[in-house]
């Protein structure tokens, strides 16, 4: 699946140019595709709110008697044929195509950021996949990561493509900062791939430019209470990218489960109040940590599933404004 999505993201990127502008477009087929799920939540969603009277009706008669409202409520559901956790699911369905999504977007980050390291080995000044403010792509949008590949993030790539790696270089021509290390295909096994790792990355250390831009600022390391945080030369990003997507995420939450029950007697209430304030924080977090592109790709698909709510509830207001009208005419006969 990885390599199939890779593919799909490669072929993009041919025709737009940029791998950032690739994963947007990408995002867009992805929305699209899930569109029908959506248009099915908020008809539910538009039925669950239409019940409020009755379910108000049920909490005042079956105010002591939790199981009983709650029986009744469910039997109440199942006659309407709503199900009161839809809205939900086409969050929960969106997390097979998050992790298929992450992975070919780590293939794609593995691959780029090892043509980058033999650059570095080379002394060229490697070619960085730039996309607006950031300044490579497969290096997190922050001012505490370096725009250059460093040992956390290459210690991150599987032995197998940094044996493939090892494997397209010209031996008898390698590139001249790890030329005397020695280094065979045995050197990338599982078991000897983090000491070889780290030997390529102090190999790295030989070129100067690549050293000046990974120089950690004096007096801007932060000691935090589970990590440390150092501002580096050349910095890859402002942060904008997580924080937009904790934003955009805690926005969307707000309006795919703003017609949900807010009683939290009611099924549904509490799942939905987790979600909308899990995901935000979540997202941020994993956006911080992980490269721009996958930010990217999160507030793409945000933003336009943003777009695609408020798309799909003008066209139920109106389906429902012309239903209420014919209604209102077949009465008046």
């Amino acid at each position: 699946m990885n390599d199939f999505l890779f593919n799909i993201l490669a072929w993009i990127r041919s025709w737009v140019g940029s791998w950032g502008w690739s994963m947007v477009v990408f995002t867009i087929m992805v929305r699209l595709v899930l569109t029908p799920l959506d248009i099915k939540s908020r008809m539910s969603m538009r039925k669950t709110t239409k019940l409020q009277p009755q379910l108000q009706a049920l909490q005042k008669k079956y105010a002591n008697d939790k199981e009983k409202l709650n029986q009744k409520t469910a039997e109440l559901y199942k006659k309407e044929h709503i199900n009161p956790l839809s809205s939900c699911l086409p969050l929960l369905l969106t997390w097979p195509v998050l992790i298929a999504v992450f992975g070919a977007m780590r293939l794609a980050a593995n691959k780029e950021l090892l043509i980058q390291v033999g650059q570095i080995l080379n002394n060229e000044i490697p070619t960085l996949e730039r996309w607006l403010w950031v300044k490579n792509l497969w290096m997190p949008d922050s001012i505490f990561a370096a725009a250059m590949p460093d040992l956390k993030t290459l210690q991150q790539i599987p032995a197998d493509l940094w044996t493939n790696w090892f494997n397209t270089l010209d031996q008898n021509n390698l590139p001249v900062l790890i030329k005397d290390l020695g280094l065979t295909a045995d050197s990338f096994a599982q078991a000897n791939l983090s000491a070889t790792v780290t030997q390529i990355v102090e190999a790295m250390q030989q070129n100067t430019a690549y050293m000046e831009a990974v120089a950690v600022k004096p007096g801007w390391t932060f000691n935090l209470l589970i990590t440390q945080l150092s501002l580096v030369n050349s910095y890859n990003g402002l942060m904008l990218l997580p924080i937009l997507s904790a934003v955009s995420q805690l926005a969307m939450t707000k309006i795919m489960g703003g017609n949900q029950p807010t009683n939290p007697d009611q099924p549904g209430a509490s799942t939905g109040k987790f979600m909308q304030y899990f995901f935000p924080v979540f997202s941020l977090i994993i956006c911080f940590s992980y490269s721009a592109a996958f930010a990217l790709y999160w507030v793409a698909g945000n933003l336009v599933s943003m777009g695609q709510t408020y798309a799909i509830n003008k066209i139920l207001d109106k389906k429902e404004k012309e239903a209420a009208e014919v209604a209102g005419e077949g009465s008046v006969k």
